[in-house]
């Protein structure tokens, strides 16, 4: 019999403020387990759990002490597992349909801070020019050392058209920036194109959300209908994509490889948290969906592929980056990227809460792990932007270690760039152009991808770019 409390997959990286994080709602059976408690241990629980009801300074609720103690006891175990109260887990099974209230970016806690993991396409934050590896010391007028990473991300949280003030530390200033930002309600398209020319295509996504699949079909049948004919070449540009949906990661990877490839496993320590997952309508088409793929032309499964990942691309993005580079099917262009490799199961409680708890890894069909690693792609082609504050996976206290580190030596990316490429570190920028639109003229990585498609010769070393006059 299936208990009343299910178990959620979940692919992502870091919590997102609004808050989207990547689910797999595929259903699990529950386990009714009886670990042996350490009595003794929950003994000297309970004794402090006593001093500080009768001794604390100010009286505290239960309520509150019991969530701290939960909230300390998952975010002790790695960046990626931790304990929702009840709005939280609503506010996360949100985010899945793509809308939800908030800044748009995705962060983790990081020596007291909250570090931002990435900003999400057209929210506020992205807007007003947050970077990954921007460190938020103060939320409005209070310090952020000192508060859960749920605490934080509830100040941030707020009514649309609210206001606050980010005060960020950001490598390379002298002096803390202060952005002052506008919470909105932010309807995520997870899935963009572009027309770019005859016999070529762009596609985006920028999330794996729950009709990502569904609409990454139709938008591959209107771009067939537009070329009037197979294309020579296509783009699929996952960069800054921070994770999503598990299903949905699959099923975009089997839009272009055969009929049952594998296309990722993962393995943990108990039997539910072992699976193969296959370019297969059972495996990508659940929750009653039909095969959302059948009607799309046969020929994007041979159509030449560029992949464009960079150090926001993250788990569910390096999962289909993954695939398509084990079985050979794509190139992969761009940066390292983040290197999530965990799976995340999201555990629903009694009183409405929830924990997002690691419980396994995944692999890529090659048998790779790209925990704290990430995809190193095939071609290396910055975008000409500083990469000295990038992050990654590796970055992050605790992170879960890499399972193959003993057999094999995944190169940093110091160890890959051209050595001609050392000028795009050594130049300190006193601040940095805004972010690029993708797919434009302004766009290196997509225009060295353009280049492979065509066969001409691609331009690994971007000139440094011009810098913006600080205001």
């Amino acid at each position: 019999m299936r208990s009343s409390f299910e178990k959620f997959g979940l692919i992502g990286s870091g919590v997102l403020i609004g808050v989207l994080i990547s689910l797999n709602f595929s259903v699990l059976a529950e386990k009714v387990m009886s670990p042996q408690l350490p009595i003794d241990d929950l003994r000297v629980f309970a004794e402090v759990f006593g001093k500080v009801k009768s001794d604390y300074v100010e009286p505290v609720e239960d309520k509150k002490l019991i969530n701290e103690a939960l909230t300390g006891m998952l975010s002790g175990l790695d960046p990626h597992s931790t304990f929702m109260d009840a709005d939280a887990y609503k506010d996360l099974q949100a985010g899945t349909q793509g809308e939800f209230g908030g800044l748009g970016i995705e962060v983790a806690m990081e020596d007291g801070l909250v570090k931002v993991v990435s900003p999400i396409e057209d929210s506020p934050a992205y807007k007003a020019g947050l970077k990954a590896g921007d460190l938020v010391m103060k939320l409005d007028d209070t310090q952020v050392r000192g508060l859960s990473l749920n605490d934080a991300v509830k100040r941030m949280r707020g009514k649309p058209d609210t206001k606050i003030v980010l005060t960020v530390l950001r490598k390379g200033e002298a002096k803390p920036l202060t952005f002052n930002l506008t919470r909105a309600i932010i309807k995520t398209q997870s899935v963009k194109t572009k027309f770019i020319e005859k016999d070529y295509g762009y596609v985006r996504i920028t999330q794996f959300q729950e009709h990502t699949g569904e609409d990454l079909a139709k938008t591959l049948k209107s771009l067939r209908e537009q070329n009037k004919g197979p294309f020579k070449g296509l783009v699929l540009d996952l960069r800054n994509n921070p994770g999503g949906l598990l299903d949905a990661a699959v099923g975009v990877s089997a839009a272009f490889l055969p009929k049952d490839d594998l296309v990722v496993y993962t393995e943990g320590r108990v039997a539910d948290s072992k699976m193969r997952l296959n370019a297969n309508p059972l495996d990508y088409a659940r929750r009653g969906k039909g095969d959302y793929l059948k009607d799309v032309p046969a020929d994007y499964k041979k159509t030449p592929l560029v992949v464009l990942v960079n150090s926001g691309s993250a788990s569910a993005s390096e999962i289909v980056a993954g695939a398509l580079q084990d079985h050979k099917r794509a190139t992969i262009l761009g940066i390292q990227s983040f290197g999530k490799g965990s799976v995340q199961t999201i555990l629903p409680m009694n009183n409405g809460s929830a924990i997002k708890l690691t419980t396994a890894r995944y692999f890529t069909p090659n048998g790779r792990s790209i925990q704290a690693k990430g995809i190193i792609p095939d071609i290396i082609v910055e975008d000409g932007f500083d990469q000295s504050n990038n992050l990654h996976e590796a970055d992050l206290a605790k992170h879960l270690s890499n399972p193959k580190d003993a057999e094999t030596s995944t190169p940093k990316m110091s160890e890959v760039l051209d050595p001609s490429k050392e000028k795009l570190n050594e130049k300190k920028y006193a601040e940095q152009q805004g972010p690029i639109e993708p797919a434009s003229k302004d766009d290196i990585q997509f225009i060295q991808a353009m280049n492979v498609l065509k066969g001409l010769p691609v331009q690994k070393t971007p000139e440094i770019r011009p810098t913006e006059a600080k205001k």
